[in-house]
């Protein structure tokens, strides 16, 4: 997959994040293969064979390992890369922790990918989802263009000063991963000046010997949570500053924490993470065309939760829906959850409702979305909708016994 000197690649999903990593100069990619992730870490040991990625490969025996040899390559002042989905990130759940609790700014690529049982190997958002709490900054890609631009800027970010903490950049499975897309390539020139060589003062060193992965006691313990919170906080400002400059250097601007489309004068919309945005954003189109005045927000980062600007983006809407390829059993979909918990924070009233549906990859239509609009319109209407609505559900499969 060598360059040639061209500016742009018909490539995967994953071979765009393979691509992103190597502008980014990783020291070390610890990897242990997991289907839909797989492609990622074989790319990346290619180009370390070849010579065009000069890095180190670590073939560990699990997806614990990966992330703790990841944790070790960091604590050691190298920037560190590694891959995952589904079962392998939570086999990694121990070492998630670990990373952020002692401010190692991995960078890490997950897969989103169905968790069993049933047995999956299709895309739904339930693995990073239930890991939100891990204190790892979560964001949510939608094309193979996005995925390789993420990667840059989740070095920079994750490296901030003000930040030093994890980043898991996620795709949709199957459907973003194995996708074939044209995606510009930038300069390897031009990404070295944007993000520069890994820089931490959280490291071994035998001239400024410190502490690291020590325990605590119930006296100062809430004040190291603490301090992990306020960099997620500070990150909020810093993916701001960071997508502007690397629109002013690339042309390719994200929106910082959340995108919206049509929102300006939106009575309904419709909130949306991943690779379903691209479908959203055509039936908006098209609702529009018909008189309808729906919008859309694309969250882009769930971790930090960016409340404020979501509440801005809603405005004066009547009614929000949110999409989740997720559920918490016996609750709702851990987005709206968020998501309504954000919104609880204003002044504004929007009748707030869940749209659970893609679970275990299941296709979600342009005419699923049609019609969670059509509920969100009805609910205005006065109409009794459900707060928690099952698409596309298949009533014919009972339950048994």
């Amino acid at each position: 997959m060598k360059l040639d000197n061209s500016k742009k690649l018909f490539v995967s999903g994953d071979e765009a994040i393979a691509l992103g990593v190597r502008l980014a100069r990783p020291h070390v990619i610890s990897a242990y293969p997991i289907t839909p992730q797989t492609i990622v870490v074989e790319r990346l040991s290619e180009m370390v064979e070849d010579k065009s990625l000069d890095a180190d490969f670590m073939h560990v025996e699990s997806e614990h390992s990966a992330l703790s040899a990841a944790m070790g390559v960091s604590a050691v002042g190298a920037r560190a890369f590694t891959a995952t989905s589904s079962q392998g990130l939570l086999y990694m759940a121990e070492v998630l922790s670990y990373c952020s609790g002692g401010r190692y700014p991995v960078v890490m690529m997950n897969a989103n990918r169905a968790l069993a049982l049933p047995w999956s190997i299709f895309g739904d958002q339930s693995d990073s989802l239930l890991l939100l709490g891990s204190g790892w900054i979560q964001c949510y890609v939608e094309d193979a263009q996005e995925a390789l631009d993420m990667i840059i800027q989740a070095y920079k970010i994750a490296e901030h000063p003000q930040v030093l903490t994890p980043f898991m950049v996620n795709l949709d499975g199957f459907i973003l991963t194995h996708t074939y897309e044209l995606v510009d390539i930038p300069d390897q020139s031009e990404v070295d000046e944007f993000l520069p060589p890994f820089s931490t003062p959280n490291q071994m060193s035998l001239e400024n010997p410190m502490n690291l992965g020590f325990s605590s006691t119930p006296a100062d313990n809430l004040e190291f949570k603490y301090q992990q919170h306020q960099a997620m906080l500070n990150s909020l400002s810093v993916i701001e500053d960071i997508d502007a400059e690397f629109g002013d250097k690339f042309g390719r601007y994200y929106g910082g924490v959340l995108e919206t489309y049509q929102t300006d004068d939106a009575e309904h919309i419709m909130i949306t993470v991943g690779t379903i945005t691209g479908t959203t954003r055509v039936v908006v189109d098209k609702l529009r065309d018909a008189g309808k005045k729906v919008g859309l927000i694309k969250l882009r980062y769930l971790r930090p939760m960016p409340e404020q600007a979501l509440i801005e983006a809603v405005g004066d809407a009547m009614s929000i829906g949110v999409i989740d390829k997720d559920i918490s059993f016996g609750h709702e979909g851990t987005i709206f959850t968020n998501v309504n918990s954000a919104l609880s924070k204003s002044n504004q009233t929007p009748k707030k409702h869940n749209f659970i549906c893609g679970m275990g990859g299941r296709n979600i239509s342009k005419n699923d979305i049609i019609e969670m609009f059509q509920l969100l319109e009805d609910s205005v209407k006065g109409k009794d909708i459900p707060a928690v609505n099952f698409i596309n559900l298949n009533t014919s499969i009972q339950e048994k016994e």
